[in-house]
């Protein structure tokens, strides 16, 4: 029978010196040289694919692949190295396999993600003269989903292995997986003793669903917790968008017993990414450069810092990062490319996707996204519809919602609107989302196109995909009309729909510390300066042309109170605070949540001028760099 897909050439040897066998790592293995025992201990040591490869041509050589120990233990070693395939290969060559061959082979492929494989080879299994044990029950269960995980639940109860602390704490974690929170608490309150790893689990099952309260008190209630529970509480915060926990949770966590590791440092960074706290970021970066933290700059990390860095505006370290990398994966090509779009640097963001082709990586759906963002951010239109037919004709990608969004707002922006109202009723079995209508909403408005605005408004609420932002978008096209009775007819339509605007807040971090504005707040001790910097700003760029744009004001106030009401917006007041508390010359960095208005952007032009500062505002969908009067979206976001 032929070994061919695990043999590889014998290493050269010139020499006739006889070499004497040894078990370093390192050595040479000689033809006809190995007996099973020294296999079985060499297979032990091996941490490489290559030396694998050269244990397993000599084990062919000395003809000792028969023996149980040596073939069960080269399987496991080709799964521990992540080569499920070979190890199935050899598996389907192992005559009359044990529970041990069975348990490996299903552990192998559920550990690679290869689930229904090994939901395949439990199944089979059952039929072989092999019994699973709560070894094999638990490796089977960590490619379950809930409906089958439940078959092996039942047969775990009716073989008695369902109290084995293996298997209990396999099957907590399938249904904290499946989502079935009330089944995973049962199993684990039936726990005589609840080991860490099962408290993990409970965790994770409530950061899934939600219940951040109750997965704290688990957390809180464990008195030596390892770095998969800190890193299970930190991960639930960052995907929950509560990132100063998440932030909070890493400090406590470097003054416990527990070592941060790499999952640790993704989780901090997304949280720290979503603050835009560069301050931190780089405090981060540090700790990964420091050898003794033993976090290696891999393609995972590397791509996280260079989403951190992009993300809280400095893009210059995230270029730094990515031209620093020696291996980078298409991910980390992706999240290059979308550094450079949100930033408003287009060019550079197509000329990096040419360069990936160049090298002959393949582009993903996800690349195709950061190009055509890159095209809508400049007004590209032609190079959009080219990137676009490429990917579906070159690379076989179909189009997905986000790729027709971002095409929606490509047209939509260089205001061919009824073309990019066309190409929504023209898509095939996808649906137009909440977002996609939005744009639209925003593009009709922009290019009063207000019968189109107001059908499109309809068929969004009438088919229930209405969010905060289709109605505030309405809400500003009947007010740039003048028409407030339906102004006052949507606010109204909002409040029975239940419906809430989110509120408007900006960010500044100083010293460390993010600082927080919303809409007219004057809860800050500084406040009385802060507003009176407005003043003398709001004084200093009128006399350089500024001329507020009252239409933005959805009520029916005079032009002095709309004004006003204009002024104290929550970038406006974040600014404010960044001037009276920096030294002339520093930049002010700004985070807010939804899309900075035209006034303010108009304003912030003028203020970086007169101030000879360099503003950056990081609104919802990209970066706004003020400098000198003018801003790097060319005035067209």
């Amino acid at each position: 029978m032929s070994h061919a897909l695990f043999t590889s050439p014998p290493p050269t040897n010139t020499t006739t010196t006889t070499i004497p066998f040894t078990f370093s790592p390192s050595t040479r293995l000689r033809p006809s040289s190995l007996l099973p025992e020294q296999a079985s201990l060499l297979l032990s040591q091996c941490t490489t694919a290559r030396r694998l490869l050269e244990i397993h041509a000599a084990i062919l050589r000395s003809e000792i692949l028969h023996h149980t120990v040596v073939n069960f233990r080269l399987q496991k070693s080709y799964a521990s190295l992540g080569y499920a395939d070979k190890c199935q290969i050899l598996f389907r060559r192992t005559p009359d396999p044990n529970v041990f061959f069975w348990t490996n082979a299903i552990h192998a492929h559920a550990i690679q993600g290869l689930c229904f494989i090994a939901r395949l080879l439990f199944t089979e299994m059952l039929s072989s003269d092999a019994t699973p044990n709560g070894y094999t029950l638990s490796a089977a269960l960590k490619a379950c989903r809930l409906s089958f995980g439940k078959v092996v639940h039942g047969y775990a109860i009716k073989q008695s292995l369902h109290t084995q602390p293996y298997v209990a704490t396999a099957l907590l974690d399938m249904y904290a997986r499946g989502g079935d929170v009330e089944a995973a608490r049962f199993l684990f309150d039936e726990m005589p003793e609840q080991p860490i790893v099962s408290t993990t689990a409970m965790i994770t099952c409530y950061a899934k669903q939600g219940d951040l309260a109750q997965a704290r008190q688990l957390f809180d209630e464990i008195s030596q917790r390892d770095s998969v529970c800190w890193n299970a509480m930190m991960d639930g915060y960052a995907q929950y968008r509560k990132p100063n926990e998440a932030v909070n949770l890493f400090r406590q966590m470097l003054k416990s017993d527990s070592r941060p590791n790499e999952v640790t440092i993704l989780a901090v960074l997304s949280a720290i990414a979503q603050i835009g706290c560069s301050s931190s970021g780089k405090w981060v970066h540090s700790f990964i450069k420091n050898k003794d933290n033993r976090i290696q700059l891999n393609t995972k990390v590397g791509n996280a810092l260079i989403d951190m860095y992009y993300k809280c505006g400095n893009l210059e370290d995230a270029c730094l990062v990515f031209d620093t990398m020696k291996e980078k994966d298409i991910v980390v090509w992706n999240t290059m490319i979308a550094g450079y779009a949100m930033h408003g640097q287009s060019q550079k963001a197509l000329e990096l996707f040419d360069m990936l082709r160049f090298r002959g990586l393949w582009p993903t759906d996800i690349t195709f996204i950061g190009v055509l963002n890159a095209c809508s951010h400049a007004g590209l239109v032609e190079q959009g519809y080219r990137f676009f037919r490429l990917m579906k004709v070159e690379y076989k990608i179909e189009p997905k919602v986000e790729h027709y969004g971002c095409m929606v707002d490509l047209l939509g922006r260089a205001g061919l609107v009824e073309e990019a109202y066309d190409l929504i009723l023209g898509m095939n079995g996808i649906e137009p989302d909440a977002i996609m209508w939005g744009s639209l909403l925003a593009s009709c408005r922009l290019y009063n196109k207000m019968s189109l605005a107001e059908k499109i408004a309809n068929h969004v609420v009438s088919k229930g995909y209405a969010n905060s932002g289709t109605y505030v978008l309405l809400s500003n096209i009947y007010a740039a009309l003048g028409n407030w009775e339906k102004v006052t007819s949507v606010r109204q339509l909002m409040k029975e729909s239940g419906v809430q605007k989110d509120p408007g807040c900006s960010a500044i971090e100083l010293g460390n510390k993010v600082f927080e504005f919303v809409v007219g707040d004057r809860s800050h001790p500084k406040s009385r300066k802060i507003y009176a910097m407005l003043d003398e700003l709001n004084a200093v760029i009128k006399a350089h042309g500024y001329v507020p744009d009252t239409d933005l004001v959805l009520h029916d106030l005079e032009e002095a109170e709309k004004e006003k009401a204009l002024k104290v917006h929550s970038e406006r007041l974040a600014v404010a605070f960044g001037l009276i508390s920096t030294k002339p010359g520093t930049e002010i960095k700004i985070m807010k949540n939804l899309r900075v208005c035209v006034d303010c952007h108009n304003a912030f032009k003028l203020i970086a001028k007169v101030t000879r500062r360099k503003i950056v505002v990081r609104d919802r969908s990209r970066f706004h760099h003020f400098s000198e009067g003018l801003c790097s979206c060319g005035d067209y976001w």
